[in-house]
């Protein structure tokens, strides 16, 4: 008989056996229904699977505590006097966010915090280990606080003694100094935070991708982190961000039991349920298990427990298993009378009859297991318990819980800002705080502490003491690294010779030099985001070796090969895989593992430049905010130098992102030997007794060039890293002579130093060319000089030229036109304004109008603007070139179709060199009607002269 079911595919050796087990379930079913029999089954699944049989997890759980009230264990702390620390905390959170609110309308958010509290609470208490502690030295948890919960954490640091009056105060109000910023900002406020998480979705993953670095350290043995504990604090609506879930089965994958993520499960988003129609809790409990997380939910309060433990047929069970969401929350916010009615309506009504509409409103409506303590502590003991995989505890929470009828489970709650008179006076007397009536005003509502001696302070340090100090709290221990030797830079600076290598390659081999270094070498951190091939990098692999958890479990099928695939628990390379999410988050963990661990790292991560800050700006934006030190690596850089590629990976414009972050250092250089200046300059300023608080970003390319030694010019390291220097003056010794100068960066440096070239023998114009290494760093330079009233450094240094400026770069023209305001003479810009296209480098800068030729109209027109050469030479000359005089693109050039509208291919190219021109123009060829046999259509001499022959 042919195969039903996909079980029937493989042999059994006791079909009777099998038969008798599903005549048993069908007898369940006819004898007690199908919600029974369910019930039954999943009682003998999960008491196989916890006997030892290889089954998988359910993707869902009923909808019921995971941890029984019965299998809670002990609670080891005073809850009454947590309670009363927990209510001065809630108290001083909504007073600050009024006060706040009442004297600038500066905004801040309640509800988050006050349906969270004791999450944090028993975490702060008996979990949270602080920098001292004696497992987690230096390093202490990692606490991911949910941005919208910062009020709460001010509030206890607040009762600890760390803020004062004055600072919560000043919550929102940091442009005079000594204010709180909004969210955990560790830029702005770096003595408490460690993390920026208010960006929603960034959080979770850098946890991630944190548990992950902490494991690698101790695997490179750098440092001893098993003592560390990783804690994201998330939102039920967070979770929708893709960040969020992205690296769910790297944490499971890798078996990252130091990890833990706590989902504050309120049933609300800013502006409403989060799944309405739905339910987010079984939901993420679903999408966690299929990864291959272990599972705590804790949705029902205790007084739930009778309820449940009465329902002997299991239709409170199914009632809730099918409750939407958004009923849910409406239950919060309505009378008893309103919950029998939608809730224990027909078969349950006798189930709710013990209870009055009282106990209804107040167990259905708000009893969460997120608000009772007792169950916060089992869900974390539950979490550090478990090996061999990351935890998510959901628990269930009312949003605004404790802010009053007019907060609690409102869809707006998210939006409102201050409580009035009144409602502080119930929030008071809820909490039963010791705040008299004489305090709630009509002014401003005051901060309430018990004092600096009270129980509640004592007790609340002594709990801190015995985890290890304050949390969250960031310490840095500067510890300078010693600079490497010298000989791997000046291997740079010697130029390649002959060898044409390109940049990316010299970064490359730069790095595999640093990375032999006895001292530094092995703080270096390789980040890439599979694609280290493409990037020259496999010489890494067998030498440093590409980290994993497991090691190597497979014979890599080039283990013949000297540059094999090496995997090692000790590896040093971070392949990441197609993630530049995950890469970039776990770059941010090790540049700021000097603050986290008291180790620094020196991390680079190495990516298409066309996908990092396009991609990633807002991790970006966040490692600039934690204080990140590291090198960032576009390769493959540039608008034309990817052949073939097209539009999606020709990058023209991440320099100008880059920009925009101040601390970023953006670099664009043109040679190996700047490459080596730049990398030793940010070693020194990131790593040395400046310690300053920037990473680097270099643009490196993949076109191979003979690198040139280092000019033997007093100044020029300072020079490059500055930004700008004369790299080489015209060989044109006529003083009458047109002259100009050329700026470029990047791969644009061989452009005009052919443009130089031609310019001088063709048409007797002197030209200067400089390399630019940063255009932002000469704008942010010029900006600081203004404001200090002294001449900005581009302008003193251009000011020792003569004639325009024309500036060229494989970038946006926005890119150097950075600078244009602080440039003292005329000004004009070549770029790659545009998409990119596929084609060859040399049709692809014909498009755009960067190559050689093109920069030599370009410039014989802007001279001629200023009257230094004859009106008619730009024509001349573009029609020497093969260029229309008007500067369009060339009729039937690859690239016209795009930028003119008509339909030109390789077939018709006149794309040729100033030799072949000159050839064809003497033998009187027309070169329109040539077809070019060379590299992409290109007309070559040989065309010429058969085109010649058939005349």
């Amino acid at each position: 008989m042919s195969p039903k079911h996909q079980l029937d595919q493989l042999p059994e050796p006791d079909p009777q056996e099998v038969a008798e087990w599903l005549a048993s379930v069908d007898g369940a079913l006819r004898a007690v229904g199908p919600e029974r029999t369910g019930r039954l089954l999943r009682r003998v699944v999960d008491h196989a699977r916890r006997s030892g049989a290889p089954l998988p997890h359910l993707a869902t759980t009923p909808y019921v505590n995971t941890i029984p009230t019965a299998a809670e264990p002990p609670y080891p702390g005073d809850e009454a006097m947590e309670a009363r620390i927990t209510a001065w905390n809630r108290w001083n959170a909504a007073v600050m966010v009024t006060r706040g609110n009442e004297r600038g309308g500066l905004g801040g958010h309640m509800a988050t915090y006050a349906s969270a509290a004791w999450l944090y609470e028993v975490g702060f208490q008996h979990f949270f280990k602080g920098k001292d502690a004696g497992d987690a030295a230096g390093s202490g948890d990692q606490l991911y606080v949910q941005g919208h919960a910062s009020p709460g954490i001010y509030a206890r640091a607040f009762l600890e003694g760390r803020l004062g009056e004055f600072e919560l105060d000043r919550f929102r109000m940091e442009a005079k100094g000594g204010g709180l910023p909004s969210y955990p900002h560790p830029r702005r406020l770096p003595w408490l935070w460690e993390f920026p998480t208010v960006s929603m979705g960034l959080g979770p993953l850098s946890a991630v991708y944190q548990a992950r670095f902490n494991r690698y350290l101790t695997h490179r043995g750098i440092k001893d982190t098993s003592g560390s504990h990783v804690w994201a604090f998330l939102g039920d609506g967070e979770m929708d961000e893709p960040e969020s879930t992205a690296a769910l089965a790297l944490a499971a994958r890798e078996e990252l039991d130091n990890l833990t993520f706590v989902i504050n499960c309120n049933l609300q988003r800013l502006d409403g349920p989060v799944r309405g129609n739905f339910k987010i809790m079984q939901e993420l409990e679903a999408q966690f298990r299929a990864a291959g997380w272990n599972v705590v939910k804790v949705p029902w309060g205790v007084e739930w427990d009778g309820l449940l433990a009465a329902d002997s047929e299991g239709l409170l069970l199914a009632a809730l298993d099918t409750l939407p969401d958004g009923q849910l929350q409406t239950f919060a916010a309505r009378d008893g009378a309103y919950i029998r009615e939608r809730l224990f309506a027909g078969p349950l009504a006798a189930l709710a009859a013990p209870y009055s509409d009282a106990d209804l409103a107040r167990i259905v409506g708000t009893s969460r297991g997120g608000h009772e303590p007792r169950k916060v502590y089992a869900a974390y003991r539950a979490a550090l318990a478990h090996q061999g995989a990351p935890t998510v505890i959901l628990a269930q929470t009312v949003k605004g819980w404790t802010l009053g009828p007019g907060f609690e489970s409102r869809n707006a709650n998210h939006q409102m800002k201050k409580l009035s008179g009144k409602e502080f006076r119930a929030m008071r007397d809820l909490l039963e705080l010791p705040i008299p009536d004489s305090r709630l005003g009509e002014g401003l509502v005051p901060y309430a502490h018990p004092g600096p001696d009270s129980d509640e302070v004592a007790y609340l340090r002594e709990r801190r003491r015995a985890l290890g100090g304050p949390t969250p709290e960031r310490r840095v221990r500067h510890r300078p690294l010693p600079p490497p030797a010298d000989k791997p830079f000046a291997a740079l600076a010697q130029g390649s010779g002959t060898q044409e290598i390109a940049t990316t390659m010299a970064f490359v081999r730069l790095v595999k030099d640093l990375m032999r270094d006895k001292e530094t070498g092995p703080r270096w951190v390789p980040v890439v985001p599979d694609e280290a091939r493409t990037f020259g990098m496999e010489s890494l692999f067998p030498s440093a070796g590409i980290y994993s958890p497991k090691g190597q479990t497979y014979e890599p099928v080039d283990r013949d090969q000297l540059l094999y695939y090496k995997e090692s628990t000790s590896g040093q390379i971070l392949n990441e895989g197609i993630t530049e999410a995950g890469s970039l988050a776990s770059f941010t963990a090790a540049a700021t593992s000097y603050a986290t661990h008291g180790e620094p790292m020196i991390p680079f991560y190495i990516f298409y430049s066309m996908f990092g800050w396009q991609r990633t700006g807002d991790q970006f934006w966040a490692l600039a905010d934690q204080l990140g030190r590291g090198f960032v690596v576009g390769a493959t850089a540039g608008r034309t130098t990817m052949t073939g590629e097209g539009l999606q990976h020709a990058d023209g414009h991440s320099h100008l992102i880059a920009s925009t972050n101040p601390a970023c250092l953006p670099y664009d250089p043109a040679f190996a030997y700047e490459v080596a200046v730049i990398v030793k300059d940010g070693l020194r300023r990131m790593y040395g007794e400046a310690a300053e608080d920037v990473f680097y970003y270099l643009t490196v390319y993949n076109e191979p060039k003979a690198q040139p030694a280092m000019p033997a010019v007093e100044g020029i390291e300072d020079a490059i890293v500055r930004g700008l220097y004369r790299y080489r003056e015209s060989g044109l010794t006529d003083p009458a002579a047109p002259r100009v100068q050329l700026l470029a960066s990047g791969t644009a440096i061989h452009w005009i130093l052919e443009a130089q070239r031609l310019l001088a023998e063709d048409w007797q114009v002197a030209a200067d060319v400089w390399s630019a290494p940063s255009w932002t760093l000469l704008r942010r330079e010029a900006m600081e000089a203004e404001r200090a009233g002294r001449v900005p450094y581009v302008t003193e240094a251009l000011g020792r030229g003569s004639g325009p400026v024309v500036a060229v770069s494989d970038w946006m023209r926005a890119v150097p036109d950075q600078i244009a305001p602080w440039v003292p003479r005329r000004w004009t810009s070549l770029g790659t304004d545009g998409f990119g296209l596929s084609d060859s480098r040399a049709h692809a800068r014909r498009h755009f109008g960067v190559d050689a030729e093109s920069i030599v109209v370009h410039t014989l027109r802007t001279l001629a603007a200023d009257g230094a050469v004859d009106p008619g030479l730009p024509s001349r000359a573009a029609a020497h070139y093969g260029l229309p005089a008007s500067g369009e693109p060339v009729a039937g050039d690859p690239g016209a179709a795009g930028a003119a509208g008509n339909t030109g291919t390789a077939d018709t190219d006149v794309y040729a060199g100033p030799l072949v021109r000159r050839l064809a123009r003497d033998s009187g060829v027309d070169l329109s009607a040539v077809r070019g046999s060379g590299i992409g259509g290109r007309v070559r001499k040989q065309d010429v002269l058969t085109a010649q022959r058939g005349r």
